[in-house]
C-alpha cells in the first residue's frame, strides 16, 4: 500500500480517538438541579429559556404580546436567577422567543448554566463537543483522498479499501453521541418516575410550592405541561411547538405527538370558550 494511503488512514483513525477523547465526560457529581437545569438537559436553550418566562408569568412580570410575542410587565420581582434576570433584561421590546433566546444577556445567563452542568458532568463542554464533530466530519474526507490516489496509480490492493471502511462507522456512533451524558439522561428519567405530568391542573394546584411545581412539569414534559396549566400564555406567547404554529391548533404537526390528547384537546377548546386559564397558583394567572 503506497506510502500516502498509510497517511491518510493513521490521519482518519487519529481523527477519530482525538473525537473520542473530546467527548468523554467528567465524572458526574451529585447536584440538585433547578427547573431551568433539567430543562436546558431535556430540551437545550429554549426549553430552559421557556421555563424561566414561566416563573416570571407566575410573578406578573412577563406577558405575551401581539403576534406571538413577548413583553416585560413590571420588574423581575424578588428573584436570583441568572437565567430568570437575563431573560427579563433582554425584554427591552416584545419579541418572540426564538430572538429572545439569542439575546446577549439571555445568552450569558445560559452559557453560565451550561458551564456549571458541564462541571456537574451532566453537559459536554459546547467548545469540545463541537470541534470533535468537526473532526468527525473529516474522517470520511481523509481516506477518501488516499483512495483516490492509489486508484488513479491503479492500486488494487483490498487493504485500504478495508481500513476506510472501519473508520466511516465508528464516527457516525461517535457523531450521534448527544451533548447530554448518561449521568444527565438518568437524572431527568428519574425526575419524571417522581414527577409524573398529571392528567388535570387541578391535581398539581391549590398547594404550597404550586408555582415552583410546574416549572418543573414544564421543565420535564415542554409543551404538554404549557397546554395544560399555561395554555394561554404559551399560546399567545408563541412558546408552543418551536415557534411554528398550525392554524387549526397552535401545534406543529411534528409535535403534536408529544402532547397527550387530553391536554391537547383542553388546549383546542379554549377557542371555544372554554377554560380561561385559571390561576395556577403562582401569581399570575394564565
Amino acid at each position: 500500500m503506497p506510502t500516502v494511503m498509510w497517511w491518510c488512514i493513521g490521519t482518519a483513525f487519529a481523527q477519530l480517538l482525538i473525537a473520542g477523547a473530546l467527548l468523554r465526560a467528567g465524572r458526574a457529581r451529585p447536584t440538585k438541579l433547578a427547573p431551568s437545569a433539567l430543562a436546558l438537559l431535556r430540551g437545550g436553550n429554549r426549553a430552559a429559556v421557556t421555563v424561566a418566562l414561566v416563573a416570571l408569568h407566575q410573578r406578573g412580570a412577563v406577558a405575551a404580546a401581539r403576534r406571538r410575542t413577548i413583553r416585560a410587565n413590571g420588574g423581575p420581582g424578588a428573584t436570583r436567577d441568572p437565567l430568570q434576570r437575563g431573560v427579563h433584561a433582554s425584554l427591552h421590546r416584545a419579541i418572540g422567543i426564538g430572538a429572545l433566546v439569542n439575546r446577549p444577556r439571555t445568552r450569558q445567563a445560559v452559557d453560565a448554566l451550561r458551564a456549571e452542568l458541564g462541571l456537574a458532568g451532566l453537559l459536554r463542554s459546547p467548545g469540545r463537543w463541537r470541534a470533535a464533530r468537526m473532526l468527525l466530519a473529516l474522517v470520511p474526507v481523509t481516506p477518501a483522498a488516499g483512495l483516490a490516489v492509489i486508484t488513479l496509480r491503479g492500486d488494487a490492493t483490498p487493504l485500504p479499501y478495508v481500513l476506510a471502511a472501519v473508520t466511516a462507522p465508528v464516527a457516525v456512533l461517535l457523531w450521534r453521541v448527544p451533548p447530554t451524558t448518561a449521568e444527565a439522561r438518568r437524572a431527568l428519567a428519574a425526575e419524571r418516575a417522581r414527577h409524573p405530568l398529571p392528567a388535570h391542573r387541578r391535581a398539581a394546584t391549590g398547594e404550597t410550592g404550586t408555582a415552583e411545581r410546574i416549572q418543573l412539569y414544564v421543565a420535564l414534559y415542554g409543551d404538554a405541561a404549557l397546554a395544560l396549566f399555561y395554555p394561554h400564555f404559551a399560546r399567545d406567547g408563541g412558546l408552543l411547538g418551536g415557534g411554528r404554529g398550525n392554524p387549526d391548533d397552535g401545534l406543529p404537526w411534528k409535535r403534536v405527538h408529544a402532547v397527550p390528547k387530553l391536554h391537547l384537546r383542553a388546549y383546542r377548546e379554549l377557542g371555544e370558550g372554554g377554560d380561561h386559564g385559571a390561576s395556577c397558583g403562582g401569581g399570575g394567572g394564565d
